[in-house]
């Protein structure tokens, strides 16, 4: 199950990369191209913050080494054989909300 959260930040106009906690994560959302897209905040080649990272057609790229992942899919570029977790976005009349998959157990025991 999914359970959309609020993000409680402004949200610029202009293209970013941002770094917003939402259920006890910390994930990177990012405004490229008019889009909104939301993946989880740390590298897995090296734990480099990839909110303090840039975007380069339709790539997130982590300032570390400069390793590349898909804005869409979270895979990495060709020949890294990586991935990072990607979230759904909705934008909506009062703000912009990130999906977050709710485990089975948290959801039985809440």
């Amino acid at each position: 199950m999914i359970r959309w959260h609020k993000v409680d930040k402004p949200i610029p106009d202009d293209e970013f990369v941002m770094q917003v906690n939402l259920a006890g994560k910390k994930l990177c959302l990012i405004r490229h191209q008019e889009r909104i897209f939301a993946v989880q905040n740390t590298c897995p080649h090296a734990g480099g913050i990839l909110s303090g990272g840039w975007c380069k057609n339709g790539y997130l790229v982590c300032p570390i080494h400069r390793w590349e992942y898909s804005l869409q899919t979270g895979r990495g570029a060709e020949g890294q054989g990586d991935y990072i977790d990607t979230y759904p976005v909705e934008t909506r009349a009062d703000g912009v909300y990130i999906g977050i998959k709710e485990s089975f157990w948290k959801k039985l025991w809440s």
